[in-house]
Parts: structure tokens; C-alpha cells; sequence
């Protein structure tokens, strides 16, 4: 967690991925670089140490195939009646045929010389084959070496040798054989020695590189530079000495190949994993991030504008797809949540309207029932009886004047009682009478609000259809095939209202199959356009109607199946059709040939043209 918080990582889910992609990238690109190093660099390593070892075998196999050479040409004459006899009695004939410059330039021999057995000199020359002229000095200085030389023990007890000498500056290739017949009977005589001179040219020719002769070496050297190793090989002398080196350098092309191809390796396997990861991002993009985002902002109108249509997506069968089909389920469901709440909210509305009517219905009417009861419990201001007693007691002629007048002033009062008891009267009345007119006031407004037109509002009746099918399909054990259209058709109508005409008339359709006994059938809908105004038809297989009944079907009360009684369901549908600026009509061809129930309300476009 602190690595994390200290290395801040994005919040955002692409930015997110593009970091672990770019890590791995590096990660892959480093662990590949390390793995083609530790494969490529060894390899050519070897593989340069073996053409370095090939390349000193072959400079050992050059010197060694011309010493082979001195040393067959040298056992010629050493195998040769004739020099075992020149030994014996040296002549001047075989020294100008057999010694000659023409015999040596044959054999291509820079020197030749005849030593008895004490290593005195028979005869020895050292001329130079480009010129054809004597070397003195390269003979003395064959002479010389020739004096130190152990012939016996060069030859290591074979009948002739090969070997390397420096004769002062010069290397030179050396054969030794010991002087017999021909047959190689008798005892030696002497031996019979030829040299070769061997130059860095053509050493340089042999081994086909640019050669040098150095100084001895005890062993192989070999020193490796950035570009080129230089290798220098020992040249043997008599007794396995080393008596000079051929060097020469070779390029390193195997190392420099070798770190060619890590470095193509690793920049080829860094653009592969860099196109595989950008490919991945976008992939990722496309496929991931681009539907989230959908989704995203999807949501964020469903947040802002609370319109919870459907979001629009590719059929996928991947997690994205189930992502997708999930969150139109959901909005399917807070859909008919909505309906709900708002049908209950219609409900709830309908009934707390009703209740403050009878609320201000019985407010209302309580001065009436005041008035009456008022009326009904009060008594009479004066008793009749006592009325007409006085009054048949003023009638009579003998009445004392004093009682005759107090009679009159009684009936006076009585009189006046009477006017102001029918004067309160009154106006409780009117109290009442006012009441009651508020009590009409109250049921006429409520009146004129229930025929109230409801509002409109644009609707999909497309996606109307689909929820009242999905409902009705699973509402009875028939099994019912509906069919309908998925592209959207806009109306102007009241969602709530229009979606419980729809369901009505697929739970009557539904009915109507169940009733034709057949276990199942189907329900077709069709949406058409016919000028400003949409036509919906809703076709079922059911049982059908007799086409003579049609203009009864909307009255109160009427159904077409004996066992149910109501008959409210249809006039309540073509009264919030009309309610609604449309329209409502059924057809059947007849009984058992199914039916039709045929909507027509105003286009959504033709309606908001009008409206504008």
C-alpha cells in the first residue's frame, strides 16, 4: 500500500493497463535480453574459440606438410646408389648433375649439402633460385648450423627427418636423411641435408592470411583484441624447440556476428513485444475500455437525465456482452419498477384526491347536519294550546277589559316570537343551502378534474410491446410465440396508461388461445405508419369472435366468455384510448379464426410538428 501510494498510480482503468503493459514490455524486453545473451554470447564464444583452434591447426598442418616435403625430397637422395657412392668417392660428374642449380631449382631446394658421419662438410650450396646465383653467406650460415646440429638425434633413429632451423634471419624448412643404397642396405656413409627457405610471403599464401615470422614462442599465444585476435603458433626445430612463430591476426567476424545478431535479437524482439503490446493496447481499447466507457457514459444519462433507455451494443459473447446484458436487464427492471411506482403513485393519487374530497365533502356538510339538528331539537317558542286558549278566551264578550288587554299583549308577543323564531329559521337555512352548494362545487370540480384529458409524452410503442410480451408469455401454462417489431416506433401517448391498454389486450388475447383449447398459439404484432398517425395491430389465433357482436364488446359489463361477468376491461381501454387521441377497434373473420385488436394514435413526429 505505500509502495502504491508513494508510486501514485492512476486512477483510471486504461491508464492502469497501458502502465502494466509498458512494465511487462520492459520486463519482457530485459528478461529477453538476458536470455538471448546468455544463449547467443557463449555460442559464438565457442564457436570462435573452435575457428581459432581450427586456424591454428591449420597453420600447424602448413608448417608440418612442408617439412614433410624437404623431408621426401631429402630421402630421395639419401635412398640412392648414387649418393651412397658419391659418399664414398666424391666426383665432380654427380656434383654437376645431381647438384647442379637446374637439380635444385627442380626440387625447389635453396640449399643442399652432403656431411660425413663427424659432420664434416662433403660438399655444400645455398644459391638463390630468383637470381640463380650463389649465397655465400647463406651457406656459411648453413655450414654453421650444420656444425651444431646432432644428426642422430633429429632423426630420433628413422632414416630421415623434417624440421625447422633459423639459419641467422631467415627460417628455413630442413630435411636430413642418412646416405644408403638404394635399397636401403649398407651402412651409412653420412647424410644428405636440404633446405627451404620459408618466408612470410609465403606463409601468407598458404594460410591465405597476411602472415608474419616472429620470435619462438614456447606455446600457441593467443590475443584477442575488440576487432581481431592475433594468433601466433611455434614452428618446431630438431628437437621439438621452437625456433620461430607464425603470426598473423584474424578478424573476429564470429563475435562481431555474435553481437550483431544479440543486438538485432534484442532490438527485433523489442519491436516485436513493443507492436505485441501496442496491438494489445489497443485491442484492450477497443474491445474493453471503449464498451466501459459506453457503459460509463451510459450511466452517467441514465444519472443526469433519468431517461433509462436501452443501451445499444454488438452482440457479444464475452464477459463485455454479459456486462452489457446485465445493465439492460437492470434498466428493464428499474423500468418496471418505475411503471409500478408510478401506477401506484396514480393510485395513491387517485385515492388521496378522493380522500380530501370526502374530507372537504363532510367539512362541507357539517353546517347542514348543525341546521338540522339545530332544527329538529329546538321547540316551538310559544304552545300552540296556549294560543288558542287565549284566543277563545278573547272571543268571549264578558272578558274583563284589564284580562282582554294583558290577552292581547300576550298574543303580541306570542306574535313576535313566531317572526323572530321563522326570521332564525331562515337563516339557518341559508346556512344550509350554502353548504350544499359548496358540496356541489366540490363533486363538479372533481368532476371536471377526472375528465381531464391525461398528459401525453413521447413513447416507443415498439418497447412497450416487448415488456407487456414478456409478461403476458409467462402469465398463463398455454405456451405463446409472440412476435413484434425491434425496430423502435414513436407515438404521442401516456406510457403508464397505453402500457395497461397493451396488457389487456394480450392478457384477452392470451385468454382467447387458452379458450381455443389447442395449448398454445401465437400473438403477432405490427406497427405501421399511415400518414400522422401510427396503426398498431395485434393478431392472435385465438377463438375469435362473431364479427356481429363487435359493437357491443366496448359497453360496460359486456365479455365474451360466459364465465366471467365485469366486462370492464375493454371500455375502460377504449375510454383511455380516447383520453388519449386515439383510437380502439377489434375484428375477427369469426369464431375460431382468431382476432384483431387495431390502436391507432398520433406519430410522435407529426405530433411535436403540430406542437411546435
Amino acid at each position: 500500500m505505500a509502495i502504491a501510494a508513494r508510486l501514485r498510480l492512476p486512477r483510471s482503468l486504461g491508464a492502469k493497463l497501458v502502465l502494466i503493459l509498458t512494465g511487462v514490455g520492459l520486463l519482457g524486453a530485459t528478461a529477453l535480453t538476458l536470455l538471448l545473451a546468455a544463449v547467443i554470447t557463449p555460442n559464438f564464444n565457442r564457436l570462435e574459440r573452435d575457428a581459432v583452434a581450427a586456424h591454428v591447426a591449420r597453420t600447424r598442418a602448413v608448417v608440418e606438410d612442408l617439412a614433410i616435403k624437404v623431408e621426401n625430397a631429402v630421402r630421395d637422395y639419401g635412398d640412392w646408389n648414387a649418393s651412397w657412392d658419391y659418399m664414398a668417392a666424391p666426383s665432380r660428374a654427380f656434383e654437376e648433375e645431381s647438384f647442379s642449380t637446374l637439380a635444385m631449382a627442380n626440387l625447389d631446394m635453396d640449399g643442399m649439402a652432403y656431411v660425413r658421419p663427424d659432420r664434416t662438410m662433403v660438399i655444400a650450396r645455398w644459391i638463390d633460385l630468383a637470381r640463380k646465383a650463389e649465397q655465400p653467406a647463406m651457406r656459411d650460415a648453413l655450414a654453421a648450423a650444420i656444425k651444431q646440429l646432432d644428426f642422430e638425434a633429429a632423426l630420433h633413429g628413422r632414416s630421415s627427418a623434417g624440421f625447422y632451423l633459423k639459419l641467422g634471419d631467415t627460417l628455413a624448412a630442413i630435411g636430413i636423411a642418412r646416405v644408403r643404397r638404394s635399397d636401403g642396405s649398407g651402412v651409412p656413409r653420412g647424410y644428405v641435408l636440404m633446405a627451404r627457405t620459408v618466408t612470410a610471403g609465403q606463409l601468407s599464401m598458404l594460410l591465405q592470411l597476411k602472415a608474419s615470422i616472429a620470435a619462438p614462442a614456447g606455446e600457441v599465444i593467443v590475443t584477442p583484441s575488440p576487432s581481431r585476435t592475433r594468433i601466433a603458433v611455434p614452428i618446431a626445430g630438431p628437437g621439438g624447440r621452437a625456433v620461430a612463430t607464425a603470426a598473423y591476426s584474424v578478424p573476429r567476424d564470429l563475435s562481431t556476428l555474435g553481437k550483431r545478431m544479440l543486438i538485432l535479437a534484442v532490438l527485433g524482439s523489442s519491436l516485436l513485444l513493443a507492436v505485441v503490446l501496442l496491438v494489445l493496447r489497443r485491442m484492450i481499447t477497443r474491445l474493453v475500455l471503449q464498451p466501459l466507457h459506453r457503459v460509463e457514459r451510459h450511466m452517467g444519462l441514465v444519472r443526469n437525465s433519468g431517461d433509462l433507455g436501452l443501451l445499444t451494443e454488438h452482440s457479444r459473447d464475452d464477459e463485455i456482452g454479459s456486462l452489457v446484458t446485465g445493465f439492460n436487464s437492470m434498466l428493464r427492471q428499474l423500468k418496471d419498477l418505475r411503471e409500478r411506482v408510478e401506477v401506484q403513485g396514480f393510485t395513491l393519487g387517485r385515492s388521496e384526491s378522493a380522500v380530501a374530497v370526502m374530507h372537504n365533502v363532510r367539512n362541507a356538510l357539517n353546517p347542514v347536519t348543525t341546521v338540522l339538528s339545530q332544527g329538529l331539537e329546538r321547540p316551538a317558542a310559544i304552545d300552540r294550546a296556549v294560543i288558542d286558549k287565549a284566543l277563545a278566551e278573547l272571543a268571549d264578550p264578558a272578558l274583563p277589559a284589564e284580562r282582554h288587554g294583558k290577552l292581547l299583549a300576550f298574543l303580541a308577543a306570542a306574535l313576535e316570537a313566531a317572526e323572530r323564531e321563522r326570521a332564525d329559521r331562515r337563516d339557518q337555512l341559508g346556512i344550509g343551502r350554502a353548504a350544499l352548494r359548496q358540496v356541489l362545487e366540490i363533486i363538479g370540480a372533481q368532476q371536471e378534474a377526472a375528465n381531464e384529458r391525461p398528459a401525453l409524452a413521447t413513447c416507443d410503442i415498439s418497447e412497450i410491446v416487448a415488456q407487456n410480451a414478456t409478461i403476458a408469455r409467462y402469465s398463463g401454462e398455454n405456451s405463446i410465440a409472440f412476435s413484434f417489431p425491434s425496430k423502435p416506433h414513436l407515438v404521442r401517448a401516456n406510457r403508464v396508461i397505453l402500457s395497461q391498454v397493451v396488457g389487456n389486450l394480450f392478457a384477452n388475447a392470451a385468454e382467447a388461445i387458452a379458450a381455443a383449447g389447442r395449448g398454445g398459439g401465437s400473438i403477432a404484432v405490427l406497427v405501421q405508419q399511415k400518414d400522422e398517425r401510427t396503426e398498431i395491430v395485434i393478431r392472435d389465433d385465438g377463438e375469435g369472435f362473431d364479427p356481429a357482436t363487435a359493437a357491443t364488446l366496448f359497453q360496460r359489463g359486456f365479455s365474451t366468455r360466459a364465465h366471467k361477468s365485469g366486462g370492464l376491461g375493454l371500455h375502460w381501454c377504449a375510454n383511455s384510448m380516447l383520453a388519449m387521441e386515439g383510437t380502439l377497434d377489434l375484428q375477427s373473420d369469426g369464431k375460431g379464426r382468431g382476432a384483431r385488436a387495431v390502436l391507432t394514435l398520433g406519430a410522435a413526429a407529426a405530433a411535436e410538428e403540430l406542437a411546435a
